[in-house]
């Protein structure tokens, strides 16, 4: 036999020991199956905007609800480098001014709770919580008031204020005040304080990601106080914070804005937003007689009922049913 044929011979056994595996594998895998890798393997390579593969879960921070004055940033504005004493027991100025997108003092505010801008400082630790409000001098745009530390550490100071076109904004710097610093943090729940006199207790319970009702009670002596004055738009304000990062909170008082001369107690409501479980520090700012009073509590937040899962809030580090809002 001539080379030719031989070759001839060669391929035609090739193409029946191909036709043969062919047969085998269709004999074995089923026509589905095969479909199936097809559509697999399409999937895999499918556009992005046309592809029906779901979505992966949330993030975390996508599931956090209005949680704010973590960043010295917001909305196109900025607060500037805080100036205060620098050690504790120095009595000095406290001034820092806001500025706008191009650098320059902001020197008009909006009139929020009765005041243009709400200051607060809260230790890292929960500790020396101070709710304050500094005096501007509209010739600078600096906010300034007189400061003293009580004791060493590091310090948020948040600056809470609303823009002439309605858009609140809570920005913060951290401040490290320094000496020897005794950590004091809060050892676990507290739904009760006493302070100058007044017993003060909270009911009700947070859950994550959704709103929480709050009510506060003042005693004194064991009898209800009924003569809670107007203050800072309404019967007593509440501030919260989360333990961990001491992100700030909205929190909503219940009720109409009361007017000068109305009194109210022994109970104030309040509704609550926190986006994850764990401790939240509450701050509550009451005025009987033309004074106020700070009253400090710490809940849990659990997870809302039938959920699949809201994420514990920061194990650590710091770097509207409702009328008016908290600041």
């Amino acid at each position: 036999m001539n080379t030719v044929g031989r070759l001839v011979i060669y391929g035609a056994g090739l193409a029946l020991a191909f036709g043969g595996t062919f047969a085998i594998a269709a004999a074995v895998v089923p026509d589905a199956t095969v479909a199936a890798w097809s559509q697999d393997d399409r999937g895999a390579h499918s556009d992005p905007a046309t592809s029906t593969t779901a979505p992966p879960a949330t993030t975390r921070e996508e599931q956090e609800i209005d949680v704010s004055g973590l960043t010295i940033a917001q909305s196109g504005f900025m607060i500037g480098p805080i100036q205060t004493p620098a050690v504790p027991g120095e009595t000095s100025t406290l001034s820092f001014q806001i500025l706008d997108p191009a650098g320059a003092p902001v020197t008009a505010f909006e009139t929020a709770h009765g005041k243009d801008l709400h200051l607060i400082t809260v230790r890292t630790d929960g500790a020396g919580y101070r709710h304050v409000h500094p005096e501007l001098d509209p010739a600078t745009g600096t906010w300034s008031l007189p400061w003293t530390w009580e004791a060493a550490g590091s310090y948020r100071v948040y600056a809470d204020f609303t823009t002439p076109d309605a858009t609140t904004v809570t920005l913060s710097r951290m401040i490290d005040v320094a000496g020897t610093l005794e950590p004091q943090p809060p050892a676990g729940v507290s739904l009760r304080d006493n302070v100058d006199g007044f017993d003060v207790t909270i009911t009700g319970e947070l859950a994550a990601g959704s709103a929480s009702d709050l009510t506060v009670e003042v005693t004194r002596d064991g009898d209800p106080v009924a003569d809670l004055e107007p203050y800072l738009g309404a019967f007593g304000h509440l501030v919260a914070l989360r333990q961990g990062d001491l992100a700030y909170l909205h929190v909503h008082a219940h009720g109409d804005e009361p007017q000068p001369g109305d009194l109210a107690g022994p109970g104030v409501s309040f509704t609550a937003e926190v986006p994850t479980t764990g401790l939240y520090l509450l701050y509550l700012g009451f005025q009987v007689d033309g004074q106020v009073h700070t009253a400090q509590f710490v809940l849990d937040a659990i997870p809302p009922s039938g959920s699949a899962g809201i994420p514990d809030a920061p194990a650590g580090g710091t770097d509207d049913d409702a009328d008016h809002d908290g600041h």
